[in-house]
């Protein structure tokens, strides 16, 4: 512990990176806005063009698809150039996605969105499987959590951006009409309105397609460090096999898989929750998705006034044992909306924001002790579990869409079993994790 105190968090062999580092961690504010502009929108998918909560869910599934599919590619690319080239390339693939919405917008159809989403997050999985490992390596191995943290602590004002911006500029001014009037419109009626609201969506993309391409030049001609650019000419099958048989990591890329399933799938419903909630108090669907929204973006100040508070803890309190307090208390504030169907339990999802905290660099840093020059490619897989944003949504938006209940639980707030599993998958890996270091502090096995 002592070790972690002393150690040098931004410097390394007298090389301070202060500079790159405020550099590479703008961009964890801009996939924030990214990832979390686009959960509110599902259900304005949803209701602009008729749709099923599963096939509004589908915008997810694309998005977090790109994450999945780019991942070592990415890493590849990293390998043969550099961090910097893999940074430029996932913000003009960000841009690109971006821009994509105008000709989506044209089209008049849901299907060439998804495409844009996927292209976008192409950009993404290539800016965090870069940037990560780049903050990973500013610095000396004992102080590497902590610095994910702090960096990653800027995510969420990004997604702050990114929630406010679709509460304010999207949801709010979209047509009035409920979901049950657009069912009702005559052809002609519904291609009216959804044009007009489809042109309100994608106004937030042009202009931070136009933001990226500004930092995508600042970038390009600010110097930056060589920290972790040594090629290695290890081939791809070597490096797997390598990491593969790391139990540690192992457990790590499943656990991430987890947690990003929870994290979207916790952030995304809360709007049909909360809309359930407020309706049943009395309010029409356009107030309810607009006050929850609000609730959606509490959330998002308790994640960020928790990353900066646990980043804190972590200089006395190890990363396993902080993940497995976390966990638990996730768990138990999920099991509270579940059960509980007024706003009490909207509280309880709320609070679950701040036990997700440190969550995902907590299980990156935690993976990637030990991997040696293979850091670049276990960066890979833990990117590419990403996908469980993809996987878990969907079929959370399955058991809302059944209208199933049990007893007196409705079906949004039962959905939320499957979030309650995935925070019980992190807490395990948090005990292994602190047991594991207990037991022998120096093993990556």
């Amino acid at each position: 512990m002592s070790d972690t105190k002393t150690a040098p968090l931004l410097s390394r062999d007298g090389v301070s990176f202060l500079l790159p580092f405020i550099a590479i961690t703008s961009c964890f504010a801009l996939w924030g806005f990214a990832n979390d502009i686009t959960g509110p929108l599902v259900k304005a998918f949803s209701k602009i063009f008729r749709m099923s909560v599963t096939e509004g869910a589908l915008i997810q599934v694309a998005f977090y698809l790109g994450y999945f599919c780019m991942a070592f590619p990415a890493a590849l690319f990293i390998q043969k150039y550099s961090y910097k080239a893999g940074v430029l390339l996932g913000l003009s693939l960000y841009a690109a996605g971006a821009f994509l919405f105008v000709p989506a917008q044209m089209t008049g159809m849901y299907y060439p969105f998804l495409l844009a989403y996927f292209i976008m997050t192409c950009g993404l999985s290539f800016l965090e499987t870069s940037c990560n490992p780049y903050i990973y390596c500013m610095g000396p191995e004992q102080t590497a959590t902590r610095r994910l943290n702090l960096a990653q602590a800027f995510n969420p004002i990004g997604a702050l951006a990114g929630m406010w911006v679709a509460m304010q500029f999207v949801q709010a001014r979209l047509h009035p009409l409920d979901t049950a009037a657009r069912a009702t419109l005559s052809p002609e009626e519904f291609e009216t309105v959804k044009n007009e609201d489809l042109w309100v969506l994608i106004q937030p993309y042009i202009y931070i397609g136009a933001v990226i391409v500004l930092i995508i030049l600042l970038v390009r001609f600010m110097k930056m460090p060589k920290a972790g650019d040594a090629r290695s000419e290890k081939k791809l099958s070597t490096a797997l096999r390598e990491i593969i048989a790391i139990k540690n990591y192992r457990e790590g890329v499943i656990a991430q898989f987890f947690y990003v399933g929870a994290q979207v799938m916790c952030w995304t419903f809360i709007i049909q929750y909360g809309t359930r909630v407020f309706m049943a108090e009395g309010l029409d669907e356009r107030s309810a998705e607009i006050l929850s929204q609000r609730y959606n973006i509490a959330a998002m100040v308790f994640f960020t006034c928790s990353r900066f508070i646990c980043t804190w803890f972590l200089k006395y309190i190890s990363p396993g044992r902080l993940l497995t307090v976390l966990g638990s208390l996730g768990a138990i504030l999920t099991l509270g909306a579940i059960l509980l169907t007024d706003r009490t339990g909207l509280y309880c999802l709320v609070g679950v924001s701040a036990c997700m905290s440190l969550m995902f660099p907590t299980i990156y840093g935690i993976a990637l002790r030990g991997l040696g020059d293979n850091v670049k490619f276990g960066s890979a897989g833990l990117i590419m579990s990403i996908l469980g944003g993809s996987v878990f949504p969907p079929l959370q938006a399955l058991i809302i869409d059944s209208g199933a209940t049990l007893g007196a639980i409705p079906a949004t707030n039962l959905s939320f079993i499957i979030p309650l599993i995935c925070f019980l998958v992190i807490t395990g890996y948090g005990v292994r994790s602190y047991r594991d270091r207990i037991s022998s502090p120096s093993a990556a096995k």
